[in-house]
């Protein structure tokens, strides 16, 4: 089956969309991976979407209108790749997630499936969160569910780490179940604080370079760490509804002196890095798969080598899967399954009551061909060993 995932996180630094044919043998799920490619928001689009995030205020029309024009962004970018697909799975963007005292009690992504069908002739699954929510699950991270089949049977504890605008991860350790939580931000509070440093001229800091000349502020360090956040146990979930510029500012004004425009950079940077490698020591980790836009910055990967050593760090490409599309080819992954009657989700991932099959599935003018039932779910992924393609077309 050709699948399409589409995903925008919380960075909202674009539009993922992976093309991957995927063919399930027994326990054994095989993806290949075809295309990849980032289409990024028009600049009012982006404007508008971070103008409408938590903290702020919005109106019933300001929702309708960045619902549908997020879902026709979503549209061009599932047929930017020349690719008919069997089925579109579109995570949306995410507006907010709410969590009160560890409770999810709902989760809020936009981008209207109806424009992808339409424009992309194929049915759309969207909504993947929500059914896990309503089985008491976290909602989050999702993507759960992919790494256990990626990391397989290890017989020491290895994680997949993704570090997009919140770092996620999944711990998958022998004799145990598996678990899956959001760590805390990743470039949620660096790139918020590279915007207002640059005045808007940067989205973030390239290639790290910014916290390679700063020095760590110890003080502004210690009090971002302190977050009680950190300390709960998972399942736990959480976004820029918590980790946001505001919380950023509370923190610089409790420490005696504020850190110069690159020691706060490089102070964030160590910030993402010791709560990720505080998380996977408490797990025991002695292995890290890496993934998302935060691989690209090398002082942000030196850092997490550093802390987590002797325990080592790969990133996602060695493995055959682009970083940039990880999430995108997880979220086809999870609409496949749930076109076969699967369960997207574990309990241990997500803290849910019992599996659930994940989306909503809006039909397309070509109708989903039906898919063979299955008796068992998938338990390993297998990859082909090779670096996906970018769009031939870009």
């Amino acid at each position: 089956m050709i699948v399409i995932g589409l995903m925008s996180g919380t960075s909202m630094d674009g539009i993922d969309v992976a093309a991957a044919d995927l063919h399930l043998d027994g326990e054994l799920l095989t993806l290949s991976p075809l295309a990849h490619d980032t289409v990024a928001f028009s600049p009012e689009l982006r404007r508008a979407l971070g103008a409408a995030l938590p903290p702020a205020g919005t109106t019933a029309e300001a929702w309708c209108r960045l619902d549908n024009l997020v879902g026709q962004e979503f549209a061009a970018a599932a047929t930017s790749l020349g690719i008919e697909p069997d089925l579109v799975v579109s995570h949306g963007q995410t507006m907010f997630h709410w969590v009160e005292d560890g409770h999810v009690g709902g989760t809020l992504q936009i981008g209207n499936p109806a424009w992808i069908a339409e424009t992309a002739r194929a049915p759309v699954l969207s909504d993947l969160r929500s059914a896990d929510v309503a089985a008491g699950g976290q909602g989050a991270p999702l993507v759960g569910l992919f790494d256990v089949l990626l990391l397989g049977r290890p017989t020491r504890p290895h994680a997949a780490l993704n570090l997009g605008g919140i770092a996620n991860l999944t711990v998958v350790a022998p004799g145990v179940p598996p678990v899956a939580f959001d760590a805390g931000p990743a470039n949620a509070l660096l790139d918020a604080a590279v915007v207002r440093l640059s005045g808007g001229s940067e989205r973030h800091d390239h290639h790290g370079r910014r916290a390679a000349r700063g020095r760590v502020h110890e003080a502004l360090l210690a009090a971002l760490l302190a977050d009680p956040y950190y300390d709960r146990p998972p399942p736990k979930t959480t976004g820029r509804e918590h980790f946001h510029l505001a919380y950023l500012d509370a923190a610089l004004a409790g420490v005696a002196a504020a850190p110069g425009d690159d020691d706060l950079c490089a102070t964030l940077t160590a910030h993402v890095a010791e709560i990720v490698a505080a998380a996977c020591r408490r797990h025991g980790v002695d292995q890290v798969i890496a993934s998302g836009g935060g691989t690209r910055n090398p002082s942000l990967m030196d850092g997490l080598a550093d802390r987590l050593a002797p325990a080592t760090v790969r990133v996602i490409d060695d493995l055959g899967l682009p970083s940039d599309a990880k999430e995108a080819y997880a979220f086809a992954t999870l609409g496949f399954l749930s076109v076969h009657g699967l369960p997207g989700t574990l309990p241990s991932l997500t803290g849910a009551r019992h599996p659930t099959v994940l989306g909503t599935l809006t039909a397309g003018p070509r109708p989903l061909t039906a898919a063979p039932a299955v008796a068992a779910p998938a338990r390993l992924l297998l990859l082909p060993g090779r670096p996906a393609r970018r769009n031939p077309r870009t």
